[in-house]
């Protein structure tokens, strides 16, 4: 998209120019500070987030600590600035749509002139990630963890400022732009779910039927399983395989993770599509590694949560590089069984249909080890299992690749998302005409 004709110099970093006529002052130029308080706590409880700005806290599945009372609360009303000091390096902050009440320990801010911010661009403006950066250089504390942006280092930190026309113009474009991405990410969301479908489908198929269509078939016994091949055998998880997890005594007595250890300690969050993630982990040292060996990982070992999102589980395909927390099992196959035609079964649907039934009481899904060592599964003999396997890898491979095509397109739009709201805002494309064309043809349809 075009630039404006002429820029001149501004005060920020990562916008070192802004349109000729556009204005750059510090924030408190443009705000003040408001700290009323409520009398009786009875109004709207507000809540202040990095992912959607204020929104009303009754919208939100929050768990945490309820105070008895919110008398004394801060409260603000639509268009105010609301600042959470102790987040605002993560973009916890965001212009209120709503009157209400918020915690005492944030930061609202109400505009000195209304006709100098509209209000849509300015819930843009602030939350672009320059300016979240900007927060955190401002902000003070030893750590990340521990930062902190007053006041006083917010009124520091010039401010755009477009004129309130241009604002709206800005705001219009990208409304359309966004709902055209918006689009785009639910439809690709939907292929992938699709996919995912299409993919269990033949797992579940192969795993439970095998590959031959004519192959003389016979009751299990099993209401969820329905009939299997007639050379089938049906057994008990805990005859195959030996399954293992921290006791209670291991994890209070032993169990510390270090951020030097040479150990990934795996949790619930790394195994994800029968995969494992690894973006974000916990450690522990070798020596405390060999002093849980029941639980230490090789190849050839399955990992199967056991809280959270229950019939998931990953191959480990390495050797003393893993081990599992507590609300992990370690399931370690017998030389008769594939280990990765024993993961297609754990995580096929009609595995996922027996594990639900064991979850049944809406309480948070929990598998006990004796739980898992009872579930049932169908087992072909082993050269028939390597046949499926390498039937199934063959035959999903192509969903994987179009899986991880429509992922990517998803992460690539959303940077695009991100720095078209970043670019619009701060002047650096010239969307007026846009805006304008659209305006027109909208005024034309009516």
């Amino acid at each position: 998209m075009k630039c404006y004709s002429s820029y001149r110099d501004s005060s920020l970093a990562f916008a070192e120019k802004i349109p000729q006529h556009w204005e750059v002052k510090r924030a408190k130029y443009f705000f003040y500070e408001i700290d009323e308080r409520s009398e009786k706590g009875d109004e709207e409880l507000l809540s202040v987030s990095h992912i959607t700005g204020v929104t009303p806290r009754s919208e939100k599945n929050i768990t945490m600590f309820m105070a008895e009372s919110y008398e004394g609360y801060k409260t603000c009303i639509p268009n105010d600035l609301v600042i959470n000091i102790m987040w605002a390096w993560m973009g916890a902050l965001g212009v209120s749509k709503y009157k209400g009440i918020i915690s005492s320990a944030y930061g609202v801010y109400r505009q000195k002139n209304t006709n100098n911010f509209y209000t849509d661009y300015l819930e843009y403006l602030v939350r672009i990630p320059e300016y979240i950066a900007e927060y955190t250089l401002r902000s003070k504390g030893i750590r990340s963890s521990r930062l902190r942006m007053y006041s006083d280092d917010f009124f520091q930190i010039p401010i755009i400022c477009p004129p309130i026309e241009e604002q709206k113009q800005i705001v219009r474009f990208l409304e359309r732009k966004l709902e055209q991405i918006n689009h785009f990410i639910s439809n690709k969301q939907r292929l992938i779910e699709l996919l995912k479908e299409q993919k269990t489908a033949i797992a579940n198929r192969a795993v439970t039927k095998g590959l031959n269509p004519h192959a003389p078939m016979k009751p299990s016994g099993i209401e969820w399983l329905g009939e299997i091949p007639a050379h089938w055998e049906i057994m008990r998880l805990g005859r195959l395989c030996n399954v293992t997890k921290l006791t209670g005594f291991e994890y209070t007595k032993l169990w510390k993770t270090d951020p030097d250890g040479e150990i990934i300690a795996l949790r619930g969050l790394n195994i994800k599509n029968n995969r494992l993630i690894l973006d974000d982990v916990e450690t522990i040292t070798s020596a405390l590694s060999n002093q849980l060996m029941r639980s230490k990982l090789f190849a050839g070992d399955i990992v199967f949560p056991c809280t959270g999102t229950l019939g998931n589980g990953a191959l480990i395909e390495e050797n003393n590089k893993y081990h599992i927390n507590q609300n992990i099992a370690k399931i370690t196959p017998t030389e008769d069984i594939n280990p990765n035609f024993l993961l297609y079964v754990l995580c096929c649907s009609s595995m996922q249909y027996q594990i639900n039934r064991l979850n049944s009481s809406g309480l948070q899904p929990v598998l006990l080890i004796g739980t898992i060592r009872n579930l049932i599964v169908q087992i072909p003999p082993k050269v028939e299992q390597n046949h499926i396997v390498e039937w199934l890898d063959t035959n999903t491979a192509k969903i994987d690749l179009a899986i991880a095509k429509a992922e990517k397109e998803i992460e690539l739009i959303q940077e695009y998302r991100t720095t078209l709201i970043s670019d619009a805002v701060t002047g650096k494309i010239d969307v007026r005409e846009t805006s304008a064309v659209e305006t027109t043809l909208t005024t034309a349809a009516i």
